[in-house]
């Protein structure tokens, strides 16, 4: 597929860094409609901004909400200038029209969360050549590594990252790398260790992180129907509703059925449920958000490219 087919209809790209005194530097750039066929990066790009020759530039390809994609900058930011150090250099495309695509197809077939028979029912064709276009745009931009900040886009990610020449990092693969470096033990004599998850029907559907996690030797604990239906489900419904407090207590009950099964760690791979416990609530300390990891491997990735750079 050549660049040039490509259809982005106002996306932003967004080219940041931060220095040592911890102050953003960004710049932002929308490109207009009449531009969006071309496939080449605006002008600003390439002539002004030097984040783009830097051998560790990160490439993000924005995911469901704007708001998400925001939240994963936020944690690649402070996690890499926290010590005083330079944040890494990245450059970020997001789209409204995908972003409106995965948006309502997220929760798809909510009543069945756990089921694998469950549909995606998206027009995947389409919105695996909009992810390629902006992985394409990326690579021209100067990005020398490529991820998605997106649960539901991984659904797609051996199409996606078809072709793609530069690291491109899957949030499975993270997940599972940073769970087996801690070596974990199983709670249970004679089990594997297990993980539990929680996550829309949709990511539980597309079955990555199960496969992931499988292919390192850890048993994937899933919520049953009586938890869906009469936990998570009615969870998701009342913090729709604002009730926030009705959320969390729910949420607290599916964490706590899953560790009951013995599960030493719990995913919490979905935007809503995310950050919906304090920090300090004991049950949070159980969970992982998987683009922490994400965000930990980019980080470690960007860190020991610019140390090669700078002793070349």
């Amino acid at each position: 597929m050549a660049l040039s087919s490509c259809k982005l209809n106002y996306p932003l790209f967004l080219l940041g860094c931060i220095d040592k005194k911890r102050r953003p530097n960004l710049s932002v750039t929308v490109q207009s409609n009449k531009n969006s066929g071309s496939g080449r990066a605006p002008t600003e790009y390439q002539k002004s901004n030097s984040l783009l020759k830097r051998a560790n530039t990160v490439g993000i390809i924005g995911g469901v909400s704007v708001l998400s994609t925001l939240i994963f900058l936020e944690k690649l930011v402070w996690m890499s200038s926290r010590n005083g150090e330079e944040s890494i250099p990245f450059v970020v495309c997001s789209d409204p029209s995908i972003t409106r695509e995965l948006s309502s197809q997220s929760h798809v077939s909510c009543h069945s969360f756990s089921s694998k028979n469950a549909e995606i029912e998206l027009n995947a064709d389409e919105i695996i050549e909009n992810l390629r276009c902006k992985r394409k745009f990326l690579d021209q931009s100067g990005a020398r590594c490529i991820v998605m900040p997106c649960h539901l886009s991984h659904a797609w990610y051996n199409e996606i990252s078809e072709g793609c020449l530069l690291p491109f990092f899957h949030v499975g693969d993270c997940v599972a790398s940073e769970l087996r470096e801690a070596e974990l033990k199983p709670l249970e004599a004679g089990s594997e260790v297990r993980i539990g998850m929680l996550a829309s029907s949709a990511t539980l559907t597309a079955g990555f992180y199960q496969e992931k996690l499988q292919s390192q030797g850890f048993e994937v604990v899933l919520p049953d129907k009586a938890t869906t239906d009469h936990i998570l489900i009615p969870a998701i419904e009342a913090l729709r509703r604002r009730d926030i407090e009705g959320a969390q207590n729910l949420l607290r009950v599916a964490i706590q059925i899953l560790l009951m099964r013995a599960a030493n760690i719990v995913i919490l791979a979905s935007d809503e449920l995310q950050g919906l416990l304090p920090q300090n609530d004991p049950l949070q300390k159980k969970c992982i958000d998987p683009m922490d990891a994400l965000a930990r491997s980019i980080i470690k990735w960007a860190k020991h490219k610019a140390k090669v750079q700078k002793n070349i």
